[in-house]
């Protein structure tokens, strides 16, 4: 499929001119907008099986300021040889390839990425438990249930669209209430973004559990082991927390605007991303300042390659086999950089049931089916405030423990004290609650801005309504 828009000289003065600050916008600007989109038609087109003419309109509608360029954005869907590739005005090309197995990867010319071992090889243990649901889809279980969820379904008169995809709701280790647009189903892999900053999170204490890292110990950086490098004192908390110091911008702006920050430049420039991070100085001492970006999950995710065997293969045997396999999640997909690292910022597909049986782990504490994955204390370490995150974050998670403004946005909004939860950028939520017994995955393509855009407070606390007045109780 292509998209061609009539382009004449004086429109890349239009839309290039305001952002022209120089040689290093020319080179970089194009390629992190060619680089991000090119990545979500791959990812979503040839894994999530979902159209790409909808993908491209929805995800740039969802990004504020994407609508400057958008229209000038050219993309090529090869089905054939399952890759994308998209040009702005034809520059900054980005190409995107598809191997079975690995999801998709930006092909900079050296990527180490191999195909998969052969179908059933590391699959790893059966399920701990039963599953959270039958074969077919869980109605709501009371009208209130049902009422919650049209609502978080239902389009606003005007923008800000939600665009909500899919949502399911786990009440006491079961669904109560699941539902999904046209196109959508309870298997179909969903793009998390910035929520899979929460798995790697949880593979980092698997990790610990196995005592191959110390959470509160420097970083085994090979990079960082000179004496005299100050950021050999970085730890694996502050690098879950975002306190590393590293001086690499932010990644709190999913907008056009955000294209100025290097750390952009590392995930869609850069083939080796953790080495591009792990090279960036100190811009304040480790621990001193909370500052959000991709760079400091690269790094915990080329940690855990290397402890976990050191190629791609290796990372998903150790995946499936102490995470994915035993909480029963059978449709995942991590995507990989072309160095052979995760891509654990934001590259995890997981059908919508696969997330939410995930959120059913740190409801339990790490332990499933009475075995403990997570080391003891690891829930409520990652729900615990880090210090000046104004946001509410944890360790791998958002919190609405503390007293930051946005766990206080939050609870005056609805959500309860001790939720805390995985995000991804444009909608993607899985959302613990262990007061209520409640886990809810709410997944869509809905714009960052303003608050609520995505109506996700609403849902949150029509659902503790729904869920906490016994309702449920004659439906067992």
């Amino acid at each position: 499929m292509t998209r061609r828009p009539t382009i004449l000289m004086c429109a890349a003065t239009i839309v290039l001119g305001p952002l022209a600050f120089g040689a290093w916008w020319a080179r970089d600007v194009p390629k992190v907008a060619t680089g991000f989109m090119a990545g979500v038609l791959c990812s979503e087109t040839f894994v999530s099986g979902l159209e790409p003419a909808t993908i491209f309109a929805e995800t740039a509608a969802a990004m504020p300021g994407a609508g400057l360029i958008s229209w000038a954005l050219d993309y090529r869907v090869d089905r054939p040889n399952s890759n994308v590739i998209v040009t702005l005005l034809g520059f900054g090309r980005s190409h995107s390839v598809y191997r079975d197995g690995y999801g998709c990867h930006l092909d900079h010319g050296n990527a180490a990425v191999r195909r998969i071992p052969p179908a059933g090889a590391g699959e790893g243990p059966r399920a701990l438990l039963p599953d959270i649901a039958g074969p077919e889809l869980v109605a709501p279980q009371s009208p209130e249930l049902a009422a919650a969820l049209a609502r978080a379904f239902a389009e606003p008169s005007q923008p800000p669209f939600r665009r909500t995809k899919a949502i399911v709701v786990v009440k006491d280790g079961r669904v109560v209430a699941e539902h999904y647009a046209k196109g959508y189903g309870a298997d179909t892999p969903i793009l998390g973004f910035s929520a899979t900053k929460s798995v790697i999170s949880a593979l980092v204490g698997i990790l610990v559990h196995q005592g191959k890292l110390a959470f509160d110990k420097p970083a085994p950086v090979t990079a960082w082991g000179s004496e005299n490098d100050p950021r050999r004192a970085i730890t694996i908390d502050q690098l879950l927390r975002h306190t590393a110091g590293l001086a690499l911008g932010s990644s709190l702006s999913a907008s056009l605007g955000a294209a100025l920050e290097p750390v952009n430049r590392m995930k869609f420039m850069e083939s080796d991303m953790a080495a591009f991070a792990e090279a960036a100085p100190l811009e304040t001492p480790p621990g001193s300042a909370w500052n959000y970006h991709d760079g400091n999950t690269l790094i915990l995710s080329q940690l855990i390659r290397d402890a976990s065997g050191g190629s791609p293969a290796d990372v998903l045997r150790f995946a499936r086999e102490e995470l994915f396999a035993p909480l029963g999640m059978r449709h995942v997909t991590i995507e990989f950089d072309g160095a052979g690292t995760p891509e654990g910022s934001s590259q995890m597909l997981a059908s919508p049931r696969d997330w939410a049986r995930f959120g059913l782990l740190y409801l339990n504490d790490g332990i499933f089916a009475g075995k403990r994955l997570l080391p003891e204390g690891w829930t409520g370490y990652s729900a615990s405030p880090t210090p000046n995150a104004w946001v509410g974050y944890g360790a791998g998670f958002w919190t609405n423990l503390g007293d930051s403004f946005g766990a206080r946005y939050r609870v005056e909004h609805g959500w309860p004290r001790d939720a805390f939860f995985a995000k991804g950028t444009i909608g993607q939520y899985v959302i613990i609650i262990p007061s209520q017994q409640l886990v809810i995955a709410r997944f869509g393509v809905s714009p960052n801005w303003p608050p609520d855009a995505d109506g996700v407070s609403r849902l949150v606390s029509d659902v503790v309504a729904a869920t906490g007045r016994g309702s449920l109780a004659s439906k067992d």
